[in-house]
């Protein structure tokens, strides 16, 4: 099933700590995919590491001086970050009751990037296990279905897009994951054992995107591991990754690109937008093709930002998405 791949979306995060407020601007600003707003100025139990922890099945965590950890037993942290996590999805509900958005876009961390911060009991990274990664996994796979099976049954008619976030991919590939002394570097996964068990995750979800914003984000091992689109930030793009780029396009991928600044800055759209043109350029393909693939989104996610550039962020997008669909002059 091919997803909603047009207009644009928010990366995550927003400022605040205000669950209503920020579920406001969202619908408010982004007609097209609206996105469940995640409030790391909450505190880690509001970031995405602590939605993600929460949303695990079976898998209790703890949040310790070094990060969150896999535990026996639930424990009151778990616990706080899966309250946040209920009434962020009961301030979503309540402010969709009188005109629900045609999609909405759910954002977890990917497995990978949840092993390389998850902490087994005696505190190494979870990557440095090969079973626990695929338990991880597992868990990951499980929550996230219940998850948008709760969203389905409180936003009826909604078609709901699943993110996983995968910033610690390229880092996980390259073995730049640090050990818990720091001394060393856990070793890499196979290309082909990252695949398999990012494909696990994945299959839970008919619409799915997977975001990583870093340098040359590994845009073939994303899209043959079954996600429906890659968010990536443009402005990080080289000619490089214009070969995966273009494979992924021709294939019928949605492209979720990274164009407005996330921190407060004065915002040209023609200068923000270049980027884009520019590799549709590089790319070769025609002009009105541009509108129907790409979801314009923030280079990053934006908890840095101030509410009001948050805001202008996000309006920004939806002018540049119905920009896009322009002819250049």
């Amino acid at each position: 099933m091919s997803g909603p791949w047009h207009g644009a979306t928010g990366i995550g995060s927003m400022p605040g700590t205000d669950p209503a407020e920020a579920v406001r601007v969202v619908l408010g600003e982004l007609p097209d995919l609206p996105f469940l707003p995640e409030l790391p100025a909450r505190g880690p139990h509001g970031d995405v590491a602590g939605r993600t922890a929460a949303l695990l099945a079976e898998m209790p965590v703890d949040l310790q001086p070094t990060g969150w950890r896999l535990v026996a037993r639930e424990s009151r942290d778990g616990r706080r970050a899966h309250d946040l996590l209920s009434r962020d999805l009961d301030a979503l509900e309540e402010a969709t009751q009188g005109q629900r958005p045609p999609a909405l876009k759910l954002q977890a961390a990917g497995p990978w990037t949840l092993a390389a911060l998850l902490e087994l009991p005696r505190g190494e990274r979870a990557l440095a296990d090969h079973g626990a990664v695929d338990d991880l996994a597992a868990s990951l796979a499980e929550g996230l279905r219940r998850h948008l099976a709760d969203v389905a049954v409180r936003l009826p008619g909604v078609r709901l897009v699943l993110q996983l976030d995968e910033p610690a991919l390229p880092a996980v590939l390259r073995a730049g994951v640090p050990t818990a002394s720091g001394f060393g570097r856990l070793r890499a996964p196979s290309t082909q054992r990252v695949r398999e068990v990012l494909a696990s995750v994945l299959s839970v979800a008919d619409d799915t995107v997977v975001h990583c914003c870093a340098a040359s984000p590994p845009v073939e091992l994303l899209v043959s591991a079954g996600a429906g689109a890659v968010s990536v930030d443009a402005t990080l793009l080289r000619p490089q990754d214009d070969e995966a780029i273009g494979v992924a396009v021709e294939s019928g991928k949605g492209l979720l690109l990274g164009l407005v600044p996330t921190l407060d800055t004065r915002l040209d759209l023609a200068a923000v937008m270049e980027p884009a043109r520019v590799l549709w350029r590089r790319l070769g393909f025609e002009h009105d093709r541009l509108p129907g693939t790409v979801v314009v989104t923030p280079t990053c996610g934006m908890a840095g930002a101030s509410p009001g550039h948050a805001r202008e962020a996000l309006t920004a997008c939806t002018e540049i998405a119905r920009r896009l669909g322009e002819e250049p002059e």
